[in-house]
């Protein structure tokens, strides 16, 4: 059963205080495709684990997960390979530099990402996704997120992949750096094909939140009970997010917000309030460090109304 959101008062005059800071940021432009969104939009869905969910903005307009993805990703992954193997290709450090940094790949011994988070790990991680084409790795995420959001007809935008799949040559010198380094394995075109279908995959902001609200119910699915993720792995995903979700801010948000977040460049946000809600926001004008700008300012009023923080 998908879960209708109610529109909540409270929160549109949130959304609308936040909304103001949208004049400060900028849409990413550099890939094409997310250029065309309206810099002005602000949305968010809340799910409970009682079932309620509220509702503030244009919550069903879609926009692709981007870097969100790599949170489902690495769920996955694990799920395939166990902890071990995927940890042993990618560290569990935040690195301070931007998401698209190839300097610490150089510069580390082994020379592997720091983290699952940036594109670098996130390129490793997508690399060990169990399949033997990209169709059937692809096909296997879809079905994930499906399970997570109830609803079996999300697919990815074939146009925004296309166009990241074009401006993608930064991640290309990624994976070749790491594939001299065995990193990863198979042909590269491939990953970035898949990898960019992965970062188009579409959601809404209700769609995000229910995601958030999995994640934050120990993997369980909050209406059957139903293990979608298991315990250990959703407590990893959780802390990751709240390390490195947030690119070279995540320490700020720690500090301002205190739940575990994860942001894309399409201006979308997913957080995970453990054992109560998860949170889906869209905002397509980003900060200096990628980041939705009046995403994050929305919920840093929210953790101090409603107490959010975890720490």
């Amino acid at each position: 059963m998908i879960t209708q959101c109610e529109k909540s008062e409270e929160l549109d005059q949130l959304v609308e205080r936040a909304r103001t800071y949208t004049s400060k940021g900028k849409v990413a432009d550099y890939i094409p495709a997310l250029g065309q969104a309206d810099p002005n939009a602000l949305s968010i869905a809340v799910h409970y684990t009682d079932g309620r969910c509220l509702a503030a903005g244009d919550t069903e307009k879609t926009f692709t997960l981007q870097s969100i993805s790599k949170v489902l990703t690495l769920a996955l992954a694990i799920m395939d390979n166990g902890e071990d193997y995927v940890f042993e290709r990618v560290g569990m450090e935040p690195t301070g530099d931007p998401f698209n940094s190839i300097a610490k790949l150089e510069t580390m011994v082994p020379s592997k990402p720091l983290n699952p988070m940036i594109n670098a790990g996130a390129l490793a991680v997508t690399n060990m996704l169990s399949g033997n084409t990209i169709e059937e790795k692809l096909g296997r995420l879809l079905a994930f997120v499906h399970d997570m959001t109830g609803k079996t007809h999300i697919t990815y935008s074939s146009k925004v992949a296309e166009s990241e799949f074009k401006t993608a040559n930064l991640n290309r010198s990624l994976c070749y750096f790491m594939k001299e380094h065995h990193i990863i394995k198979g042909d590269v075109e491939e990953l970035i094909d898949l990898y960019t279908k992965q970062c188009a995959i579409e959601v809404n902001c209700n769609d995000l939140a229910r995601i958030g609200l999995v994640i934050a119910n120990e993997g369980k699915d909050p209406e059957t009970g139903r293990e979608i993720i298991p315990k250990q792995i959703s407590r990893i995903v959780k802390t990751f997010m709240v390390t490195c979700g947030m690119y070279n801010a995540s320490g700020e948000f720690a500090i301002k917000v205190g739940i575990p977040a994860k942001s894309g460049v399409s201006g979308g946000i997913i957080a995970a309030y453990p054992n109560k809600l998860g949170i889906g926001i869209c905002g397509p004008a980003l900060d200096d460090k990628g980041n939705s700008i009046a995403g994050i300012k929305l919920l840093e009023m929210m953790s101090a109304r409603y107490g959010l923080s975890i720490f």
